[in-house]
């Protein structure tokens, strides 16, 4: 088989969705050996590793001038799929021939349009109906956004399949005193601390975070809050409100941060706090599992598919009950080692290599 992939988000600053690309492509291009795989890309640097069965295609373009570009080369190239792990303009546009499969993390821009920019709700509503239409298969990263897409489109259950996200082979490795050192170091970390990650964008709901942790402030002043994610949309907001309630001091920002020094904050923090509103899958969680913290979230969405009874689960718009489950790991010990323990082995049930398996197992079943 010929399977093209468009991996643009693969390389660089990753998000969600570019962290979902890299490990699966990865995956997959390390375990087979007999398919040829064309990748994508509008960067020239390959993230991936070199191998006979995969062509890695830069295309000079960007925007939309890109994805009709590449649509140009699909045609010369004739694959035998084409998966779209973050965009679905190609599939919307495809000839009938192309088997075309989107991946659909959430459907945010339908249910939370007001969390999301402007232009990314008007594309993803422009072009995601279409795509599903067209799709040969769609993959999906969780039960929650395969039921999303039932509810929302009627779209059929037999034409989907979840691919699970998972996190980077880092995050398995054992933290050491020496490492750990060197992240407070470069960061400035604050001896206690309370960690969020994320994109800084209304979705993530870090204002609600701030709240609760000027409550958990009042009865642990020695605690500041860490908020590790690059700017996004409406991301001045935070600043004005942590302005508002006067705790420049308390709250630092990192800005983005690679998995090898993430890895190491999370296994410093006291807690990790992901009170994201709407998550297809929601990989920061499991990262903070696998790193030895504890971990609180939001009960709403994919989250409480993903974390099951490894973390604590909390509204994520009651500030009182996120300070109240912070200010529970602080002062239980118990609690606190018994959510480490039980996160730590929930975080292995979620592996590329399987996943990757599955859509390999797809691909070949339906050739």
């Amino acid at each position: 088989m010929k399977i093209a992939i468009d991996v643009r988000d693969a390389g660089g600053e990753k998000t969600g969705k570019g962290f979902f690309t890299y490990g699966l492509v990865n995956a997959i291009i390390s375990q087979d050996r007999e398919n040829q795989y064309i990748l994508y890309s509008n960067s020239k640097t390959s993230p991936f590793p070199e191998y006979d069965n995969v062509q890695f295609k830069f295309i000079e373009k960007e925007g939309l001038k890109w994805h009709l570009a590449t649509l140009k080369e699909i045609k010369i190239e004739k694959p035998d799929f084409f998966i779209a792990p973050t965009s679905y303009i190609i599939p919307s546009i495809a000839p009938k021939w192309l088997k075309v499969i989107p991946v659909v993390h959430d459907i945010v821009a339908f249910l939370y349009p007001k969390t999301h920019s402007k232009k990314a709700v008007l594309t993803e509503r422009f072009t995601l109906k279409r795509a599903l239409k067209k799709a040969f298969k769609v993959f999906v990263v969780s039960e929650n956004t395969m039921n999303d897409l039932i509810n929302h489109f009627k779209y059929p259950k037999s034409l989907m399949t979840v691919i699970p996200c998972a996190p980077h082979d880092l995050y398995l490795k054992e933290p050491t005193p020496q490492n750990q050192a060197k992240v407070i170091e470069k960061y400035k970390l604050p001896e206690k601390f309370i960690l969020g990650v994320g994109t800084l964008e209304p979705r993530k709901n870090f204002k609600t975070l701030i709240k609760s942790f000027v409550i958990v402030k009042r009865k642990y002043p020695e605690y500041k809050l860490v908020i590790v994610g690059k700017n996004g949309w409406k991301y001045q907001e935070l600043f004005q409100k942590v302005k508002e309630f006067q705790i420049e001091e308390d709250v630092i920002f990192t800005g983005y941060m690679a998995d090898q020094d993430l890895h190491l904050v999370y296994s410093l923090a006291e807690v990790f706090v992901f009170p994201s509103l709407y998550e297809g899958f929601g990989i920061p969680p499991i990262e903070a599992m696998a790193s030895g913290c504890p971990v609180i979230a939001s009960n709403t969405s994919s989250l409480p598919e993903v974390i099951e009874d490894a973390g604590l689960l909390i509204e994520p718009q009651n500030s009182v009950k996120i300070a109240d489950a912070i200010i529970s790991l602080i002062e239980n010990t118990q609690l606190r080692n018994t959510l480490i323990e039980k996160g730590y082995h929930h975080s292995k049930k979620f592996n590329w290599d399987y996943s990757a398996q599955i859509v390999l197992d797809e691909l070949n079943s339906s050739n």
